[in-house]
């Protein structure tokens, strides 16, 4: 189909589409057409079958050794081993679908919330169809209020204004007209002869023909381009494959060494062999891919509590180490509810507290309060923008205090501005009765309303437009009760104020009135809309959110770095920057225009000093994004627009809203704000950094554990010892032993001051330098710990080596239960932190504990796990050298901080 219908008149559209404008489509035509153009619903990407992401959960590379380390257990006759070892990758499998089923079940509950309908003739008669089976043809009725449920070509509109912000990110309503033909390509603001899917209308009313549904709509488009892009790598998953390998290939020389030292010094081959398995098994952390799902799944559960959905597992993380956030203005910093900030009126100006719809708010000179009531030009002024407006002011929540109009945002600014002062619209309307109208238009840029017994006996004209003409159409103005002539000095004084209110990013009406002493027999703008009275100006604005401020506080406290991109005018822009502290000095300012002149590598320059980027279109929100990633950012995308959709796709992180965003941006979005509050998104930044730090102390305090089996088995060997940890012990202690402490470690509250750190390097490994020196030393500790025992038992016991190794089994177990408390921080002394602090951490040591006590004195597990009972000589023994790696890892944490404070 030829997309250029806004080339094309009515009656060629008719024409093509073969619709008769009065009748619409009969049902037998309309089902045809749904053959032909299918549902006009938007495509979808193919969702994984329960096996795809079944195996996506398995390839993971650590997985797959895992995966391995059991085949080959296996294949040498230790089938417990390998049994043991397969149920940990399924459960750790199952685990990640479950949670990201849950997701994907949230947000297809947020798509049923509202299914839209429309209105349409259908065999001649008005009919209420689901908006999916509208097709090319359908003649669609619009009035205030209803999203368009299709593409049109406008056929009639009177005073009809669309809302397409969510298309083009312009918060002003479009004024249409369907008699416009244009000759040429216009870009789709200014295609005022159409209205697309997704938009709102928010005054008069109008009809359309569909031209395009579904995937053939403008959106259609934009939701087939986002799915061309793949879904990228998040930096958890890079640094968790990077581990993966890394230990894969330790474990391999490690074992090729170990069983090549045993082998040269006469060992047998096949005990050698199984030496070797049990070296794979240490080395290996067989509890980690589980214990990192857990606690990304628990952390999705925070974030749930938080009003935050997660759609991908990884994603969580993800938001931790975001260096620059790229936020749409309007919904999102913005509270897409036009208010009233400033009047002008009798030479004086006011300021106007609250913001957004809610009714409450007060008037100021100065500093000063005034009741508006008692001022005679103000009540004046109000009482004009209540009665000249056709928009209405509705509570949605009684209980929550929630307002929101029906009408043109501008208007319903107008009735909020009135409602502080008592002025309730049903109330005005009942008193003062509108006798008669002339309709705004975008040719005159003015409206009138004529009310009787606002004034005794007399017939009142409210007349409201652009500042500049409207004064033009002035002769008087209302001063303290009294009209006076409109002197060339105080008609200076009003454009100067009009002026100043435009320089703040206001959008600036005037407002008159004339009095009458019967209603006039001719009502036509030449006759009536001149001579006027000047009552004064209300500016108003899309105001900054609260929370929106506080939030950019400290994302530059953690030194991120917010970045406003809208299509939105350069000053608006700018002034709600500045009003939320967004720009830092000297921050620059760019528009699509400047964009264009542009190359990509000279974007890449530029992107790091501006801050506000106005007038862009969907393709320059991807190009922006780019070029800050290219610069080695992590980027983060809110938005909650089809305008967004492909930014947030091309984003390391999309975050969309769930109240206002449309299908294809929560569809698009890793994560999805649930109150649609901006502040949330420092919350999640927040968890994300939570979660990584304690994925880091799991690491932690696991690798220790595995070095130190490693270093255990190796010495043993390298001094002649017999091997003091059997395979099913190494097994027991890493997936039973070792996984609980770790676990209580991923639920860890995050330290005082992780908003005040800077973000960290994306590229930066887990186990970084820091890391590995930790880790190393609380491994060596622990050798030093478990070897003196063994060695102690051997010489004890009479070299009893079942006693020996479960001596060495139980002092590696309660080392480790005990060690973990110091794995708590990086940075921070235990009895910093509180010793009972994590209560987790409590009762995981303590089911390991009890576990541990039931594989060394329950007879029938014995002889599985070799194991005999203790004494209280040897549990004096095992406390006294519990210690030594506890004292170490205190130890090296006060060497770090040093250092730290040097640095």
């Amino acid at each position: 189909m030829n997309l250029n219908w806004y080339n094309k008149s009515v009656k060629q559209t008719v024409d093509e589409l073969s619709v008769d404008m009065k009748k619409g489509l009969s049902g037998e035509e309309a089902e045809s057409r749904i053959q032909k153009y299918g549902h006009n619903e938007l495509k979808e990407k193919a969702k994984e079958t329960m096996l795809q992401k079944i195996i996506k959960q398995l390839k993971d590379f650590l997985v797959i050794i895992l995966i391995v380390a059991s085949i080959v257990s296996g294949l040498v006759g230790e089938i417990s081993d390998s049994i043991v070892i397969i149920a940990i990758v399924i459960i750790n499998a199952v685990l990640g679908v479950l949670q990201e089923g849950k997701a994907e079940k949230a947000l297809e509950a947020l798509k049923k919330m509202s299914a839209p309908n429309a209105r349409v003739y259908r065999n001649g008669h008005i009919e209420i169809i689901p908006a999916k089976n509208l097709v090319p043809g359908d003649v669609v009725l619009l009035e205030a209020g209803d999203s368009i449920p299709a593409d049109l070509r406008l056929f009639e509109s009177i005073n009809l204004k669309v809302e397409e912000a969510s298309l083009t990110g312009e918060s002003v309503p479009v004024d249409k007209h369907a008699e416009e033909v244009f000759e040429s390509d216009m870009p789709i603001g200014d295609r005022v002869n159409m209205a697309y899917m997704s938009t709102i209308v928010t005054y008069g009313r109008g009809k359309g023909i569909v031209i395009n549904t579904g995937a053939n709509t403008e959106i259609g488009k934009i939701a087939e381009a986002i799915q061309s892009f793949e879904d990228e790598v998040t930096p958890l998953q890079l640094k968790l494959n990077e581990l993966g390998k890394w230990l894969g290939i330790a474990c391999l020389v490690i074992c090729a060494l170990v069983f090549a030292i045993g082998f040269l010094r006469d060992g047998h081959l096949l005990e050698m062999f199984l030496i070797s398995v049990s070296l794979a098994v240490a080395a290996i952390p067989e509890g980690l891919p589980a214990v990192v799902t857990i606690v990304l799944a628990l952390g999705m559960k925070r974030m749930v509590q938080r009003n935050a959905i997660v759609r991908k597992l990884l994603a969580v993380e993800t938001l931790g180490c975001v260096t620059v956030i790229c936020s749409d203005k309007t919904g999102t910093l913005t509270q897409n509810e036009m208010t009233v900030v400033k009047t002008y009126t009798g030479r004086t100006a006011y300021r106007v507290s609250g913001q957004g719809y809610n009714p409450a708010g007060e008037f100021a000179v100065q500093d000063s309060k005034i009741d508006p009531m008692q001022d005679n030009n103000l009540k004046l002024l109000l009482a004009s923008g209540v009665l000249c407006n056709d928009s209405t002011l509705e509570q949605k929540s009684e209980e929550e205090n929630i307002w929101g109009i029906v009408g043109d945002p501008t208007e319903g600014s107008l009735m909020v501005a009135g409602a502080k002062a008592g002025m309730e619209k049903v109330a005005m309307n009942e008193a003062y009765d509108r006798v008669a109208e002339l309709p705004f238009d975008s040719t005159r840029k003015m409206m009138t309303t004529f009310h009787k017994d606002y004034l005794p006996g007399k017939i009142i004209s409210f007349t409201k437009g652009a500042p500049d003409i409207i004064l033009s159409r002035c002769s008087k103005v209302y001063l303290n009760g009294r009209i006076e002539p409109l002197t060339d000095e105080i008609r200076k004084e009003i454009t100067g104020v009009n002026s100043a209110f435009a320089g703040e990013a206001l959008r600036v009406l005037a407002f008159t009135y004339r009095e009458y002493d019967k209603l006039p027999a001719g009502i036509d703008s030449d006759s009536i809309e001149n001579e006027l009275v000047f009552i004064g100006l209300m500016g108003m604005i899309d105001p900054a959110r609260v929370e929106a401020s506080d939030a950019i506080k400290v994302c530059k406290g953690a030194g991120i770095k917010p970045v406003m991109i809208t299509g939105d005018h350069k000053d608006t822009a700018v002034a709600i920057a500045r009003d939320l502290g967004l720009m830092s000095e000297g921050a620059g300012v760019m528009t699509g225009a400047d964009l264009d002149k542009l190359s990509d590598e000279d974007l890449r320059v530029q992107a790091e000093q501006v801050s506000v980027y106005a007038r862009v279109s969907p393709e320059h929100k991807v190009r922006i994004v780019e070029a800050l990633r290219q610069n080695g950012h992590i980027a983060a995308m809110t938005g909650d627009g089809v305008n967004d959709a492909m930014a947030l796709k091309r984003s390391d992180i999309g975050v969309s809203m769930g109240i206002t965003g449309t299908d294809v941006a929560k569809g698009t979005a890793d994560i999805i704000l649930m109150d649609d509050n901006f502040a949330t998104i420092v919350a999640a930044v927040e968890e994300g950094r939570i979660i990584y730090s304690n994925i880091r102390k799991f690491v932690y305090f696991l690798l220790s554990c595995n070095i130190a089996e490693i270093f255990i088995i190796f010495i043993s060997l390298l001094l002649n010892m017999p091997v003091p940890l059997i395979p099913i012990q190494l097994l027991w202690l890493n997936l039973v032993s070792d996984s609980f402490p770790a676990l209580a470690l991923g639920t860890e509250k995050g330290e005082p001051d992780i908003m005040k750190m800077k973000p960290r390097n994306a590229k930066e490994p887990i186990l970084n330098r820091q890391l590995i020196t930790g880790i190393l030393t609380l491994s060596i500790a622990q050798t030093i710990a478990v070897l003196i025992a063994f060695v102690w038992s051997l010489n004890t016991h009479g070299g009893d080596l079942l006693y020996a190794r479960t001596m060495a089994f139980t002092t590696l177990t309660v080392v480790e239960l005990i060690m973990a408390f110091s794995c708590r921080s990086e940075r921070l002394p235990l009895l910093k932190l509180g010793v009972f602090s994590n209560r987790s951490l409590i009762w995981a040591s303590m089911t390991s504990f009890a576990l541990m006590l039931a594989v060394i004195y329950l007879p029938f597990l014995q002889p599985i796990f070799k194991t005999v009972s203790l004494g209280w000589m040897e549990w004096g023994t095992i406390i006294s050298l519990a210690a030594i790696p506890l004292i170490a890892g205190e130890l090296y944490k006060a060497v770090a901080r040093r250092a730290e404070a040097r640095a």
